[in-house]
């Protein structure tokens, strides 16, 4: 007996250690749900088909505005707020541009009832926290109500878009994009004609009409190529110059090698030009990377509005 009652105060202090831990436990947050799409749902409330749509639209709206929504579905954020589970999605995220900070999310915490529009800096001016309750309020919560889960979000999303829509933001760079694209493509073809003209080309010219006379003529040939591909006079003129320049040293490398064929055999590892080439690949492969879904690194300063139903 005496051992026991001597044992009693340490099985005490051992019951309230593990009634700590259990409770600090339960209060630490969940992970953050990872946006891996406009449209995210781990509750299966919407069908692939809703998703999709809704995916269709606000890809459409970002493609056209620049601004960048996203949709997230989640069962619970407890043992936070709303307001807090929402905040950590979107800075973990960074929805939205850089700069330009155009990213909003729309939150809903299903078993909980809870709502939240997370607005970016750059559109608290047109989605402010009066708007957003009031779309919470009156558009998306009335169908919820009503078990019309994607109803409300569909008719939430479009209110979001209306209101974006109409402020002031800079242009999507989706066109800037494809212009550099072209540009490269462009530079990329004319490494391959030069590396043709000045090597192969110029070899047999510069056995024909000698080593200036050659070297002037595939200087024209770039020239007049490059003005094809570029509309720039002036580029297309140093190109045809840089051409001229090339064709003329390697036609005296040549020259001191002994023989045209020489040079071909030197150069003829073609191989520096086709690892620079492979550089082609790096492009396009960050080109596909563009297909995701990623945030573009817009801020948050709590902003927004949230609400049940």
């Amino acid at each position: 007996m005496r051992l026991t009652l001597a044992r009693l105060p340490a099985w005490l202090l051992s019951l309230w250690l593990l009634c700590g831990a259990g409770f600090a436990a339960a209060d630490e947050p969940q992970a953050v749900a990872r946006l891996v799409a406009r449209v995210n749902d781990s509750t299966a409330t919407l069908t692939a088909q809703q998703r999709g749509l809704l995916e269709a639209k606000l890809s459409a709206f970002e493609g056209e505005k620049g601004a960048q929504i996203a949709v997230l579905i989640v069962p619970t954020v407890k043992p936070e707020t709303v307001e807090q589970y929402a905040l950590r999605v979107v800075e973990a995220t960074k929805l939205g541009r850089r700069g330009t900070d155009d990213g909003a999310l729309l939150l809903v915490a299903k078993d909980d009832r809870k709502l939240r529009i997370e607005v970016g800096y750059g559109l608290e001016g047109a989605l402010n926290d009066a708007t957003a309750k009031r779309i919470i309020s009156e558009t998306i919560g009335p169908r919820f109500k009503q078990g019309d889960y994607y109803g409300g979000i569909d008719a939430g999303v479009d209110a979001m878009i209306k209101v974006i829509g109409g402020e002031p933001l800079p242009a999507p760079a989706v066109e800037s994009l494809r212009a550099r694209a072209a540009v490269d493509d462009n530079f990329e073809t004319l490494l391959f004609v030069g590396f043709i003209l000045v090597f192969v080309v110029g070899g047999v010219l510069r056995a024909i009409f000698g080593r200036v006379l050659a070297a002037g003529m595939v200087g024209t040939a770039a020239g007049f190529i490059a003005s094809l591909l570029i509309s720039s006079v002036l580029v297309a003129v140093l190109i045809g110059f840089a051409g001229f320049i090339a064709s003329l040293f390697v036609g005296l490398f040549a020259g001191r090698a002994g023989s045209p064929t020489g040079a071909w055999s030197a150069g003829g590892s073609a191989g520096g030009y086709s690892g620079g080439g492979s550089s082609s690949g790096g492009f396009s492969g960050g080109d596909d990377s563009s297909g995701g879904f990623s945030g573009g690194g817009g801020d948050f300063g709590g902003g927004g509005a949230s609400g049940d139903w």
